[in-house]
């Protein structure tokens, strides 16, 4: 008889997620069934209210908040977001903090047993994400919550995170993105977002504009449809904000607000949605003015138009197409003047990089670009290629390609003077590449190595 020698069980995280990424012939596979199939083996179930959040850009932000008032409440919260910065444990916030990896291990080898089936059931093959969401939803589902917060992927109607139905959905700001595997256009887009959507239960729309295929959807299934500008509110001047519901809907006011902590113009629509959200699970989870202010002032979240302390300023932005790229060109443009800017940019190759370029190219003066580590990302040259192609960039200048992001922002700080600025930004392993070993610190002409 032939003996094969099988691989050991993975035993640590690190070997776990190495058998994910092997486990499918594709990094993305778009749909539902698979992961049911699982789930259900699984017997898969969250007990608590359950709010999830889909949109392009203002996601992790909204978790983030959401995560805050709730825990200010008092409430025992459950967070999962993704990607990560550095840590794959940042996927996974339990009372506000990264799960133990020690949590994390039993859940994956209960997915591997229940997709590799038992009493001739057949095996079934997961995605990375799809195997690592049903780890972490079992994971939550055993944290003793009072409320679970939900990020999805990508797209919403067939993403793994769907396969929970949702108490209360939140759709954010719809740009385009993914348009290989969602649409060409905001409606197809909007679609696929709006398959988070649940019949008789609240979705929370912050998208000042909606596509229309939002909207027709909510009408379609019989969701509850709240809508910023038009169910809620907000208003500000340059030193508080205030944010109020329609009659219709409790007429419910919070007046003289600070703002959110996380920076940048865009965070008040965000917390406008988060607003909507809390006041439409209120009968489920009741919570007080004081722990809206608290959470709204005390909310972080790394990486979000982040400016680190020293000098030169550093900005750190995960700001990773057109829209988004569009918000972190006007929040840089309102910090005021600096002699040189620097940007440490590293992007995937599927991304729009003319349309991310052109926007934000007038306010670069250097650009330090970087690979990454993964197969879908534009390597350093290429996207120097595109700089010099580009007619935004006429007078900023490339001033060197580097093999990760840390040499980059080495090589930045090296040439700015202590009155420049540096900006980090194009992907989520662009800024979580200058994280590796902590938030830097710039007080010299040089880093630590």
């Amino acid at each position: 008889m032939l003996h094969i020698d099988l691989p050991p069980h993975p035993t640590t995280l690190p070997e776990w997620l190495a058998h994910a990424e092997r486990l499918h012939p594709v990094t993305i596979d778009m749909g539902l069934e698979r992961v049911q199939r699982v789930a259900q083996r699984m017997g898969l179930a969250l007990t608590c209210p359950v709010i999830t959040v889909a949109g392009t850009n203002g996601k992790g932000s909204t978790c983030a908040m959401l995560e805050a008032v709730y825990t200010q409440s008092g409430y025992r919260t459950g967070v999962y977001t993704s990607p990560h910065l550095v840590h794959f444990e940042e996927r996974c916030r339990i009372a506000g903090e990264p799960v133990a990896t020690d949590e994390l291990l039993p859940a994956f080898a209960e997915v591997e047993e229940a997709r590799k089936g038992q009493g001739g059931d057949e095996e079934i093959s997961l995605s990375y994400f799809e195997f690592t969401t049903l780890a972490i939803l079992r994971t939550l589902s055993r944290a003793g919550l009072d409320v679970a917060i939900l990020e999805v992927g990508l797209g919403g109607r067939l993403d793994a995170v769907n396969i929970i139905d949702a108490d209360c959905a939140v759709i954010t700001c719809i740009a385009l993105d993914h348009m290989a595997l969602l649409g060409n256009d905001r409606e197809a887009i909007g679609f696929e977002k709006a398959g988070i959507m649940r019949t008789g239960r609240p979705v929370v729309v912050s998208d000042p504009v909606p596509p229309q295929s939002v909207l027709d959807r909510a009408l379609e299934i019989g969701a509850d449809l709240w809508r910023i500008g038009k169910d809620f509110h907000f208003a500000g001047d340059q030193q508080q904000w205030g944010w109020a519901m329609h009659p219709s809907h409790g007429g419910r006011r919070y007046a003289g607000l600070a703002y959110p902590a996380l920076r940048g113009a865009n965070q008040l629509v965000n917390a406008s949605g988060v607003l909507g959200a809390v006041e439409a699970l209120r009968s489920k989870l009741p919570v007080t003015a004081q722990a809206v202010r608290n959470g709204l002032a005390l909310v972080e979240l790394p990486g979000r138009f982040q400016i680190v302390p020293g000098t030169p300023t550093l900005v750190l932005d995960v700001a990773h197409n057109p829209h988004s790229v569009a918000a972190l060109t006007e929040n840089l443009d309102a910090m005021g003047f600096y002699p040189t800017t620097h940007a440490v940019f590293g992007a995937m190759a599927d991304k729009d990089l003319g349309a991310m370029v052109e926007r934000i190219a007038p306010l670069i003066d250097r650009w330090h670009l970087t690979d990454l580590p993964l197969p879908r990302a534009s390597t350093a040259v290429a996207l120097a290629e595109t700089l010099k192609a580009h007619p935004a960039t006429a007078k900023s200048t490339v001033a060197g390609c580097h093999a990760s992001p840390m040499e980059a922002l080495q090589a930045a700080v090296s040439q700015a003077d202590p009155a420049d600025r540096i900006v980090v930004f194009g992907s989520f392993f662009t800024v979580g590449g200058v994280l590796q070993d902590g938030v830097p610190r710039l007080s010299a002409k040089h880093l630590p190595s």
